[in-house]
């Protein structure tokens, strides 16, 4: 990817930087809060902070215009999400809906969906979340025993999703249903778009070892959606399923990178001040990690600069592994570095301190969103052309 940036692009990027100067003021107790492992912090306020995004165009900024987006580059995209992140913004609480469900519905959605559903997300008017993990089908999507089943003009929706995000304070969750269930394991599943704000819907926040409480188990019990809420075509749900997967890894990915070296340099800061900086095993794993975040900058740049369209390219295929083990090990060199104090929390009111959150909540980075085994096997067989993995008889 070329990295040189226009005028164009510049003058973008002094208008992102000051626009968010200008407006975080107010938003003090909200800076560097509400990312990955703290997902539940203030999350009125950073509704607020989201609307007051949405009040100054600075929400989905990479949709074309004709969907309310800024139509804004490759480059433009990379510079807000840098810059965002470097001005140490909150996390976002409207993500789900600009990063996923919205490209999706721009890529495979009707016309009538599309004027539906995307206005409110601009705005920062309804808040989405991800219906896809099950109890027996995280890694293994394609195991989904939620089923929906045709009533007249509604859908009525049965089953358990599990680890879904934010899905206590989401409006809609777009959900991998089983609509036929004697088709094959990757047929007869639909994309569908499901209200939160129900009877038929239960949600349950399952709390973390860090005392979050983000993610949530989901119960569907007669849950009802009308029929004209299934993205794509009926039983083509793990198409457009797979497109949505691919919009995970966009430019966003930049912002988290730049969130990783901000951890680096506190880990390294620490490091200076205790003396452990001055153990040449030591400066070895923070060099190591240094070179390994600029690994992942680079084949992100590479795998967005190869993609124009929701099928992922073969490279991008080691993104999750990658970045999964970079970040875990990461939060380990921390907590070395650190030394018995990482085990303590001093004094009221014993939370926990960012870089403990981030040993904590990185344990989980290699099991979410497909274990590490199965991203292994992911590459080998799609990336690799290798023989599938057998199957027990």
């Amino acid at each position: 990817m070329d990295l040189r940036f226009s005028a164009e692009d510049e003058a973008f990027r002094g208008e992102i930087r000051s626009w968010l100067s200008d407006n975080l003021r107010g938003f003090e107790g909200l800076r560097g809060r509400g990312g990955p492992g703290d997902d539940d912090f203030d999350f009125e306020g950073r509704l607020a902070w989201e609307r007051r995004l949405a009040a100054g165009g600075w929400t989905c900024v990479g949709w074309p215009k004709e969907h309310g987006g800024r139509g804004a580059t490759l480059h433009q995209q990379v510079i807000y999400h840098e810059e965002y992140a470097r001005a140490d913004a909150p996390g976002r609480v409207g993500i789900f809906g600009e990063g996923l469900l919205g490209p999706t519905i721009i890529a495979f959605g009707n016309e009538a969906q599309k004027e539906r559903f995307l206005p409110p997300i601009v705005r920062g008017e309804e808040m989405w979340c991800q219906g896809y993990s099950e109890p027996n089908a995280g890694s293994d999507l394609a195991n989904i025993q939620t089923k929906a089943v045709r009533d007249g003009d509604e859908w009525v929706i049965t089953g358990q999703k599990v680890w879904t995000s934010l899905a206590h304070w989401s409006d809609w969750c777009f959900v991998l249903c089983r609509t036929d269930p004697d088709a094959g394991r990757h047929k007869g599943i639909s994309y569908l778009l499901v209200p939160m704000k129900q009877a038929g819907v239960e949600t349950r926040p399952i709390v973390q070892m860090t005392k979050g409480i983000e993610f949530n188990e989901v119960f569907f019990d007669g849950a009802r959606t009308h029929v004209d809420n299934v993205v794509g075509e009926v039983n083509d749900g793990w198409r457009v399923a797979m497109g949505t997967l691919a919009f995970e890894r966009g430019a966003f990915t930049l912002g988290e990178l730049l969130r990783f070296e901000r951890q680096l340099a506190q880990i390294r800061e620490i490091a200076n001040a205790n003396g452990k900086a001055g153990d040449p095993l030591t400066r070895q794993r923070l060099a190591n990690a240094w070179i390994g975040l600029r690994i992942l900058r680079f084949n992100a740049l590479r795998n967005l600069s190869a993609a124009d369209s929701p099928d992922l390219p073969p490279a991008a295929l080691i993104t999750k592994l990658s970045t999964a083990t970079w970040h875990q090990r990461l939060g380990e060199l921390a907590m070395d570095i650190i030394g018995p104090m990482a085990e303590i929390i001093p004094e009221a009111p014993y939370e926990l301190t960012g870089l403990q959150k981030l040993f904590q909540f990185t344990r989980a980075e290699t099991i979410y969103a497909g274990s590490s085994q199965i991203q292994r096997n992911i590459m080998g067989e799609r990336g690799l052309g290798l023989p599938p993995e057998p199957k027990a008889s």
